[in-house]
């Protein structure tokens, strides 16, 4: 009976220790770095789209459409493909903050629709807040850092 015990209490270590690892993977799981941002003057335009996410064609609009003005003018925008953090419809509405590896500056944008390039597609506000040396407008990319944060 006693193993039996012994044997319960290794196991529950075990699984313990197991849990502990997973939740440090997943929370690291919420960023990432040296990942490409792009930039997109037509179709993340919230102004003049006038912040309408049905009018810009944002996969998110189909959660988020509803939400109020002042929660859509918030952020800038951006697509969301990135290597690590949840995708599609349990992105929408959450918030990077996203770092310009060559200069440290930051920027927050909502994710309010997809992308397939394995990074972000940010409206051109956001690209160029953080775009500070102008590197990103020579080259049409930038590279940076996220991490999900609340907004």
């Amino acid at each position: 009976m006693e193993a039996t015990g012994a044997s319960r209490v290794s196991l529950l270590l075990v699984l313990a220790v197991a849990a502990a690892i997973c939740l440090a993977g997943c929370a690291t799981a919420q960023q990432a770095s040296g990942v490409v941002a792009t930039y997109n003057l037509n179709l993340y335009n919230p102004e003049q789209n006038n912040w309408d996410l049905g009018a810009a064609g944002a996969f998110c609009a189909t959660w988020d459409s509803d939400m109020p003005l002042a929660w859509r003018r918030q952020y800038g925008w951006t697509a969301f493909g990135g290597p690590a953090g949840a995708h599609g419809e349990a992105s929408c509405g959450r918030c990077l903050l996203v770092t310009n590896t060559a200069t440290g500056t930051q920027a927050v944008a909502r994710v309010v629709d997809q992308c397939y390039n394995g990074g972000l597609d940010l409206d051109a506000a956001v690209f160029s807040e953080i775009d500070t040396d102008g590197g990103g407008a020579a080259s049409g990319k930038l590279v940076v850092d996220y991490e999900f944060v609340d907004c």
